[in-house]
């Protein structure tokens, strides 16, 4: 029992010094009191150390956006390039078949097997375009729209119910992917 006294009065001995030390001025890590205050800052210096730190982020950011753009830049062109490419690719089986029809042409004189083998052509070149997303405009007996078909001519109507309407396309229109890439040339009724 004497040992538990000893205990607490030694634990009030150490809170009483805590007590009083929190009490005073504040000790730095060697346990000297800390006397004066830390000068102050002078506002010229911290203003320029501001506008150095605000220069450093503005330099950074553009030279980032400097390196967006060029990155942008080369990705488009390799997309347009691997396109351009893609295509080519898509294309070549068509010419070499017209190598060989040109050969043919040369040696052969059935022209309806050499018509024949046009067509097969034109049908795999056709179907090849259309697979990338080309489609042919259907003008004729239509009403004219300026948007999409460009009048060559004006022919008087061969009946009353043609007048205003596409009468004969001299040159097909076509849609790439839903946007006109080529307008249809056309005559049109008066």
């Amino acid at each position: 029992m004497n040992e538990d006294k000893a205990s607490l009065e030694t634990d009030n001995l150490v809170n009483e010094e805590n007590s009083e030390i929190s009490n005073n001025v504040p000790l730095d890590n060697a346990g000297q009191e800390i006397t004066g205050e830390a000068p102050a800052a002078d506002p010229l210096t911290a203003a320029k150390a501001e506008i150095a730190e605000l220069k450093d982020k503005y330099l950074r950011l553009y030279a980032d956006f400097e390196n967006f753009r060029r990155r942008t830049a080369k990705e488009k062109l390799e997309m347009i390039s691997g396109a351009s490419a893609d295509m080519v690719k898509l294309i070549l089986p068509i010419v070499d078949d017209f190598e060989r029809a040109k050969v043919s042409f040369d040696s052969s004189t059935d022209t309806e097997a050499l018509k024949e083998g046009v067509d097969l052509i034109y049908n795999k070149l056709y179907k090849a375009l259309e697979s990338k997303g080309l489609k042919a405009m259907e003008s004729k007996g239509t009403d004219f729209d300026a948007e999409i078909h460009e009048s060559i001519a004006q022919f008087p109507a061969p009946s009353e119910d043609l007048k205003g309407k596409v009468i004969d396309e001299i040159e097909k229109g076509y849609y790439l992917n839903d946007k006109v890439i080529r307008y249809a040339k056309v005559i049109v009724g008066a």
